[in-house]
Order: C-alpha cells, then sequence, then structure tokens
C-alpha cells in the first residue's frame, strides 16, 4: 500500500515536521541529507501539497524513520476510530464485533424497557406531587443505568443504519443519543436544583424526542427491504408514538404507545443481529479457510 494512500496532507507534512524537529535538523539540513529543494519541503510541511512514494520514502529515511512503523501506527489510530464510532466492519473479526455490539444493544433495550416503568413511577410522584418516593442516591443511580442502557440500546441503531447503509437512521440515532445524555444529565442535577419549572422541561424534552422521534420512524420504515414487515410495523408505532409527544397536550398516549414501539425496536435489533449471524455462518461455510470477501 502507498504511504500516500495511509497518511494524507496536512496529516503528512505535520508528522514529517514532528520527525525533522525532534532530530534537531532545520529544513535546509534536511535538504542537504535528502537531495529535495527546500521550497519542496516547506510546501510538504505545509501541506500545500501531496508528493510521490519516492520522495515520501526519501525524506524518511534521511530520518532514521521505518516507513513500516508509520503504517502500522496510522492503520491502528485508523482501525480504532472506525471501530469507536461504528464506521467500517469489514473481516472475520469486525463482524464478531459486530454480532456482539448488536447484543449488547437488544440486551440493554431490554434494561431500559423494564428499568422504565420504575422511572416513570418514580418521576411522576417527583414532578407531579413534589415527592421522591426512592432515595435521592438510588434515583440518581436510577438515572445513571437508564442512559448506560438507552445509549447503547440507541447505537445498536448506529450500528444497523452503517449496515444498511441508511444514512438518516445514523443521524436519528445519534441524536437520540445526544439528547438523551443532556436531559438525563439535567435530571441527575436538577436533584439539588431549586425552583425550576418542570412543566416547561417536560414539555420541552417530550417536542424534541418528538421531532427526532417522527424523523427516526422514517429512517426504520426504510428498512422495510432488508427487513420486511417489523420495519414497516415499528416505523409506523415510531411515528405515531412520537406525533402524540410533539403535541405536548397528548404526551400521555405518546407515552402509552412507547412500550409496544420500544418492544419492536428490541426485536428489529434482534433481527438485524440473526442476519449478521447468518451471514457468518455462510461466509465460513463458503470460506472454510477463514478468509472473509465483501
Amino acid at each position: 500500500m502507498k504511504i500516500d494512500q495511509i497518511m494524507k496532507q496536512p496529516e503528512l507534512g505535520r508528522k514529517i515536521s514532528e520527525l525533522r524537529k525532534s532530530k534537531g535538523l532545520t529544513q535546509e539540513e534536511l535538504v542537504e541529507q535528502c537531495n529535495i529543494s527546500v521550497r519542496t519541503i516547506q510546501r510538504i510541511e505545509a501541506g500545500e501539497v501531496t508528493p510521490r512514494s519516492y520522495t515520501i520514502k526519501t525524506i524518511l529515511s534521511a530520518l532514521d524513520y521505518d516507513l513500516e512503523k508509520i503504517k502500522t501506527e496510522d492503520s491502528k489510530v485508523t482501525k480504532e476510530f472506525k471501530k469507536l464510532f461504528l464506521l467500517e466492519i469489514d473481516d472475520e473479526k469486525e463482524t464478531s464485533f459486530l454480532i456482539r455490539q448488536l447484543n449488547i444493544a437488544w440486551i440493554s433495550g431490554i434494561v431500559y424497557f423494564l428499568l422504565g416503568f420504575v422511572e416513570v413511577y418514580a418521576d411522576y410522584y417527583r414532578h407531579q406531587e413534589n415527592e421522591m418516593i426512592i432515595n435521592e442516591v438510588v434515583y440518581i443511580l436510577l438515572k445513571i443505568v437508564l442512559l448506560i442502557s438507552i445509549v447503547l440500546f440507541t447505537r445498536g441503531f448506529v450500528l444497523t443504519g452503517k449496515i444498511f447503509k441508511n444514512y438518516l437512521l445514523r443521524i436519528t440515532a445519534f441524536m437520540f443519543i445526544f439528547v438523551t445524555v443532556l436531559f438525563y444529565g439535567f435530571d441527575i442535577i436538577s436533584v439539588y436544583m431549586d425552583g425550576i419549572n418542570y412543566p416547561i422541561v417536560i414539555g420541552a424534552e417530550s417536542m424534541t424526542y418528538g421531532i427526532i422521534g417522527i424523523l427516526f420512524g422514517i429512517s426504520i420504515y426504510r428498512l422495510q427491504g432488508a427487513l420486511g414487515t417489523i420495519a414497516v410495523i415499528t416505523s409506523i408505532f415510531e411515528i405515531i408514538t412520537y406525533a402524540f409527544l410533539t403535541t405536548i397536550i397528548l404526551s400521555v398516549v405518546g407515552l402509552v404507545f412507547l412500550t409496544p414501539t420500544i418492544l419492536l425496536e428490541i426485536i428489529l435489533l434482534f433481527k438485524v443481529c440473526e442476519m449478521i449471524k447468518a451471514k457468518e455462518k455462510t461466509l465460513r461455510q463458503n470460506n472454510p479457510t477463514g478468509i472473509y470477501s465483501h
């Protein structure tokens, strides 16, 4: 693989400048060792031009830097970055990673579903009756566990969007994660705050989730070609649920519909996971040597 395919400008220029300075060399001194004009070195380090592979190898050789090392460093960073943000899954190991993350997602969905009933009960008394029916520490732990489970659950839809190239699903899933962290963080902090107008806060949450949820439902509908009926039914419940939440006045009806909606989301992620498992099994059968091709 060519070096310019691994590291591109301006990262390449910064790397060369960093290596040169670590050797205590000026640009003029480096020029003397690699027989390249000062102007060329200046433009490379400034990121203005992408030199040919031969030129890069010559510069790195003058700096006593192993070309394979820069390849290894960059490939590791790139791989971990893509894995963290679920941007690329293209071999057997990554397929196993994908299956594991999808399993974590739908299991987290079950945790969220079950703890959600406790949360609704606690929040009702807190906001409507101005009474904490559970210990504050327990309440905060409940919110933290719910936040983690929702993030992991929603992350499964980021994966699903990646798998089926559904960019709207990925974007709305990330939006859900962002607003969830925001609102749950506020819930936790507000335990120690007085004078908060909760109706306004709840209305803002309802409206925000409602708008994002409708877009989320539309993105789920786009999965019908791959997932069939479950995608259509889930999308219908999504749109109905979040449309009610958007009205604020009828948000209670939306919360009622939210129960089957979450269950359908869990089933959908489980089905996606099973599809990937089936694909992996087929690949293993067709590639007994363990070499995958996508």
